[in-house]
This record gives structure tokens, C-alpha cells and sequence, in this order.
């Protein structure tokens, strides 16, 4: 069915989330590279939501900074309940007139499908009041039940105030609803708190709207992981390996190679091309596009890169946020590439430190260069030719340019211009002393000798 109606979320963050014990709001925590809401809302935005309200409490400066104008905010103070959270969202959308999505910050990988999923339900002929998204858990643990016959809701229920037959029901509320504006603040002003929480509950506004004649309908989740919600510490790493899992498996069926899978971590938009090669314990941080061929080679670490067609990576190499690697070059052990283009062809093999540069095609960065980009207060760039060579052991003082085919002495430091073709050795004279040595030898020998006596 196709979406005509306009679509508004509301997103519920107010939860205090004391079982993380983190000053960090809980919906701010990581998973891939991203935050929990930030995954919930780059699924929404699939959707194009004509308005998106966060209900926030606790901690609600973090989540206005991260989030910005993107939604509007509402408060709940004090907390009573999700019932209670949802009311607050009513200002936010006075004047709407459409569809509503109730979901949780803290239940990050509702999928785009799902969410249309229940929105399609609530417009079918028979208009349901709500639409729920239930789940089947393999042990339904103390969750709310739904009670229901041919997707046709006959209840809702908390785990709380159910009888033992209704917990013997494997149908569980995930806590998402959907429903037409007009209907969902209507039934949410009928809501009581007369339970074993003293809250006031969403899923009743399910029950009201039975009790009044009308219909109201469950749509069920492919998987329980995709509706689970993180609180502790624990579910977040458990969230972290489902998601990691999952992308692994994507990865390979896509046609990258992954030598050890469970030692390799990708971030939530690595993107890798066919052929890829990844050898084991290797980290992709946000922002790492790989093309077909290349090869990232154990204990690398990647983030806010671009490696291109059939280039080397590693092992123990870092690129760091701007580091681009053209066609077929190279970057080996212990090297770190920062803000800096390597060019077509151009190795940096070993130990060596390439900062705010442009390396040209086919150059060569031997063993122990550092660009010198930071003066303390400002950035400055190198810019290496095609075809340079860079000795061992350099150290190329920025802002300064190499020339194409220019050769750079071992262990020179280089603070001015070098043309095309040149020929630079930054050394101090090498002083000679023939028979020194030995005579120092002896020397000290005596004097070691004649402290023992």
C-alpha cells in the first residue's frame, strides 16, 4: 500500500537510564559508530516524517545538542508512565493531522519496513484505532502480553497485572504503536492510572478503544532483536555483537573476504567493494569506503578514509579522518596517514608519519619520514611530487614542496623547496678520526682496571 497520509514520530527519551550509570544520556551511547538514536532515526527519516518530536527528560541539554533542529522537543517532568511521555508530544503536533509512530530511543533497529508495516495496517479498510508491533521472544521474560485472534487485538495487558493464563500468552507488546493523531491524543486523555505502577500506561489506549467498538490490530516483528531495548551496559555490547554478526555476514555474501569475521569490527556505514580482502583484528571507524581489490591487512585501524582500487593496507597501519589512497598505493607497518592523499602507485611501507600532504603518483616514502605539519598554533602542508623519492629517517618541514623525480637524502631535514629532479642532503659533515676509537678503548679499560684495585 502506498503512504498518503502524512507520517509524524515520536520518539520517547525521557527514561532516566540509571542501569548504565553514565552521565551520558543512555540514548546517546554507541552501537557501530553511532548512537542508538541516530540508528532509530536514520530508519524513521526512510519514511520522510512530516514532524519528528523527541520527549525528553533527564540529561535533555545532551540530546538537544546532538540532535539540534532536526526535531522538535517536549519534556515530560515528572515521569508517569509512557501513556504520560506520549502526552507531552501534543503541543509538538498541534495542527497535525496524520498518521502517528510511537517509538523508543532506546530500541534502535526498528527497521524502515517494519514501521511501514504498521502504518499500511492502520490504513487498511477495517481502519484500526491502533496498530502494535508485537514479538515472539524464544522466552517472553516480563513482558507485556497481546492478546489477540487473527492480528484482531481482543487485549493488552502488562506482565504486572496479568493473570497467569494471559503470561502464558508468547504474543509480546514491544511498546511501538501507531495511530491516526486525532485518535491517539483522544484516547490517551481516558487513560488511568489505576495499576500496579500507579503509571499511566500507552498500550491502554488499545484497551479504551476496544471497550468503545472499535478494532485494533498487531503486526508482528521478524525477529526479537529488532525491537530489544539496550538499559545496561551488558545489552549494549550484546546489541553491539548482534550488529557486528550481521554485518559480517552481509560483507561476505556481498563478496568481501574476511580471513577471521568475528575479529573484524565495521562501523555503521563502512562501505566495502567486492574482492576486498580484510585480514583479522581490524577496526573501520565512521566514514571508510574501500574499493574492489584492495587488501587491509591485520591490526589496521581505518576511520573517515577512502582506500582506492587495489591498494595495501597495513598490517598495523592507521588512516585517520582525510586520508585518501588512490589506485595501487601502498601503506605498510606502523604507518599513519592523516588529511593526506598517497597517489597512484605511491608506497609508504613502514614507520613513517604522512600528515595534511599530497603524495604524488609513484613516490616512495622510506622508513622513519614524518611530514612536520604543526607549528603549535596552525597546520601546514607537504606536497611530495610524482615520482620523488624521500630517504629514510626525513623529516620535511612544512609548508614545503618536493619536486616531481627529486631525490631527498637519509635522514635529511628538509624546511625549503626542492625542485624537480633535485637532489637535497640536509647532513652535517661527517667528522673522521682515524685510530680514536681504539685509543679510547684502551684508555677507558685502564680506568676501569685501576678502580678495581
Amino acid at each position: 500500500m502506498s503512504q498518503t497520509r502524512p507520517i509524524a514520530a515520536i520518539v520517547l527519551a525521557a527514561g532516566k537510564g540509571t542501569r548504565m550509570k553514565s552521565t551520558r544520556h543512555k540514548v546517546l551511547h554507541e552501537i557501530a559508530g553511532r548512537s542508538m538514536i541516530e540508528h532509530l532515526l536514520a530508519s524513521v527519516e526512510e519514511l520522510a516524517p512530516e514532524r519528528l518530536v523527541a520527549v525528553v527528560g533527564e540529561a535533555r541539554e545532551q540530546l538537544h545538542e546532538a540532535l539540534g533542529e532536526r526535531v522538535r522537543f517536549a519534556v515530560q517532568d515528572p515521569q508517569l508512565g509512557t501513556g504520560h511521555a506520549v502526552q507531552q508530544a501534543a503541543e509538538a503536533l498541534a495542527g497535525f493531522d496524520g498518521d502517528v509512530l510511537v517509538l523508543y530511543g532506546d530500541v534502535p533497529f526498528v527497521r524502515a519496513d517494519t514501521m511501514r508495516r504498521m502504518i499500511d495496517r492502520l490504513n487498511e479498510p477495517d481502519a484500526p484505532a491502533a496498530v502494535v508491533l508485537g514479538f515472539e521472544p524464544d522466552d517472553a521474560l516480563r513482558y507485556g502480553r497481546v492478546i489477540a485472534q487473527q492480528g484482531r487485538i481482543l487485549k493488552m495487558v502488562e506482565w504486572k497485572d496479568a493473570s497467569e493464563e494471559e503470561r502464558a500468552c508468547t504474543l509480546c507488546n514491544s511498546g511501538l504503536l501507531a495511530a491516526r493523531s486525532q485518535d491517539l491524543f483522544a484516547l490517551l486523555d481516558r487513560v488511568s492510572n489505576k495499576n500496579a505502577q500507579a503509571e499511566y500506561y500507552l498500550p491502554d489506549i488499545v484497551n479504551i478503544a476496544i471497550a468503545d467498538g472499535q478494532s485494533c490490530a498487531v503486526v508482528t516483528g521478524e525477529s526479537a532483536d529488532e525491537v530489544a531495548g539496550i538499559n545496561s551496559r551488558a545489552e549494549l555490547a550484546l546489541a553491539e555483537r548482534q550488529w557486528q554478526d550481521l554485518r559480517r555476514e552481509e560483507a561476505m555474501a556481498e563478496g568481501v573476504t574476511l580471513r577471521a569475521p568475528e575479529t573484524v569490527f565495521f562501523s555503521y556505514d563502512t562501505q566495502l567493494a567486492a574482492d576486498v580482502v580484510v585480514e583479522q583484528n581490524v577496526v573501520f571507524g565512521p566514514g571508510v569506503s574501500v574499493a574492489s581489490g584492495a587488501t587491509i591487512r591485520a591490526f589496521s585501524h581505518l576511520e573517515g578514509a577512502s582506500v582506492g582500487e587495489g591498494c595495501e593496507v597495513g598490517p598495523y597501519a592507521r588512516l585517520r579522518p582525510g586520508a585518501v589512497l588512490e589506485k595501487g598505493s601502498k601503506v605498510g607497518n606502523f604507518v599513519e596517514i592523516k588529511k593526506a592523499t598517497m597517489g597512484e602507485g605511491a608506497k609508504a611501507n613502514h614507520l613513517s608519519y604522512i600528515g595534511d600532504a599530497t603524495v604524488g603518483a609513484r613516490a616512495n616514502i622510506g622508513a622513519g619520514t614524518i611530514t612536520c605539519n604543526y607549528d603549535g598554533y596552525f597546520k601546514h602542508r607537504t606536497v611530495i611530487g610524482p615520482g620523488a623519492f624521500i630517504g629514510s629517517n626525513s623529516a620535511l618541514i612544512a609548508p614545503v614542496t618536493i619536486g616531481a623525480d627529486a631525490i631527498v637524502g637519509a635522514g635529511s631535514a628538509v624546511s625549503r623547496d626542492v625542485a624537480d629532479g633535485e637532489l637535497r642532503m640536509v647532513r652535517a659533515e661527517q667528522l673522521v678520526k682515524p685510530g680514536w676509537a681504539d685509543r679510547f678503548h684502551d684508555a677507558m679499560k685502564r680506568k676501569k682496571a685501576e678502580t678495581k684495585k
